[in-house]
């Protein structure tokens, strides 16, 4: 690699870094103002228009905080931890398309690197929680373990499922499978599966077990201040624009639109403006599920994802195998996706509750009759 190729991809590494930073302070400041829109609140007014400036002082606050190491903490291990969890989320962004042509790196695996890097930031969170030396974050570290290792197969059987239609790994190509229609309408569960188990690799409500701050007290995080705890929510924030970004790419058509008369610079300017729509789309959606529902405890968390959402990708790998290899029409796939999906909605909100949640259904029921 010549010396102005290194010199290319670093200015390009900056500017996805600053591209990737200004995204994330939108994003705190769009979450506070859409919880306070479906909470009837007003959400940040005061620094800046309509609180504008608010995530720039948040940082400021969080970058000139004192950063307390606890004594008895592992010194090496608690200062490499938000590295180790802020490192993958940027790494990921390598050979992710914004357009056809703006990507700093495209790869022809790009799917199975993707898949590959996603997984370390378990790595950071056990660290954190092990350095802290607090039993209560090694508590949410080892939640935080099982929950991304459990989450983590629906998430990449989600992913083999579209590699499968696109038959390549290449992101460039899997977009320009869904010439006419996302892969949306053809895998249905697969959007599910796959924005289902990308919320529980956030760790974002309802499955933010592993914070849980009224059973963890943060979670692994705990002994964490100002920038090194700052790290760790960038690196949160930042995934979950990733998650929105390859929901779209995967299943919502990517930056691909209806009408593409123009060409050059006009037509890279509203393509990368409609994939921005999308992914503001999806990250709405992110927001309004935080919004909407309460965590769910330990055990329903493992329960739903061991015993619904793994048996569900594998179903949705079969159905996907069966009707390629024997070259059914496309609109079959979708039909049994929509089955299995039906199925799964009728499971959660109508099957059967346990005796805690009997019990809990009639105290409310006969406190309602009171009233």
């Amino acid at each position: 690699m010549s010396p102005t190729q290194v010199a290319l991809y670093a200015l390009g590494g900056v500017v996805l870094l600053t591209f990737l930073s200004l995204i994330v302070l939108v994003l705190t400041w769009a979450e506070r103002k859409a919880l306070a829109r479906i909470q009837m609140r007003m959400g940040p007014m005061r620094v800046g228009f309509h609180g504008t400036l608010q995530p720039i002082a948040d940082g400021i606050k969080l970058f000139t905080k004192e950063d307390i190491l606890p004594s008895w903490a592992d010194r090496r291990i608690y200062w490499i931890a938000p590295v180790a969890v802020f490192i993958p989320s940027l790494m990921l962004w390598v050979t992710l398309p914004v357009a056809r042509d703006l990507v700093l790196r495209n790869l022809d695996l790009g799917l199975f690197y993707i898949t590959a890097i996603s997984v370390l930031s378990v790595m950071g969170l056990i660290m954190a929680g092990w350095g802290s030396a607090n039993k209560y974050a090694i508590l949410g570290g080892l939640r935080a373990a099982g929950q991304l290792v459990s989450y983590e197969i629906p998430f990449i059987m989600a992913i083999l499922g579209v590699a499968m239609l696109a038959q390549s790994l290449d992101l460039t190509e899997v977009v320009d499978g869904q010439a006419n229609f996302g892969y949306a309408l053809i895998q249905p569960l697969g959007l599910f599966l796959f924005l289902t188990a990308g919320l529980a690799e956030l760790g974002r409500t309802p499955f933010d077990i592993h914070h849980a701050e009224s059973e963890v007290v943060g979670g692994p995080f705990v002994e964490y201040s100002g920038a090194h705890w700052a790290a760790f929510f960038l690196a949160e924030y930042l995934n979950t624009f990733t998650v929105a970004a390859l929901t779209v790419l995967l299943f919502l058509g990517g930056w691909r639109w209806p009408a593409m008369p123009l060409d050059g610079l006009a037509h890279s300017t509203l393509s990368v403006i409609w994939f921005m729509l999308k992914t503001a789309l999806v990250i709405w959606v992110i927001f309004w599920i935080r919004g909407t529902y309460p965590r769910l405890r330990i055990d329903q968390l493992m329960s739903f994802g061991w015993k619904m959402l793994v048996p569900l990708s594998f179903l949705n790998i079969v159905a996907t195998g069966v009707v390629l290899f024997y070259g059914w029409p496309l609109w079959t796939l979708s039909l049994i996706s929509l089955v299995l999906l039906g199925g799964t909605v009728y499971v959660i909100f109508r099957g059967p509750r346990t005796k805690t949640e009997h019990s809990t259904v009639a105290v409310y029921s006969a406190s309602s009759l009171r009233r």
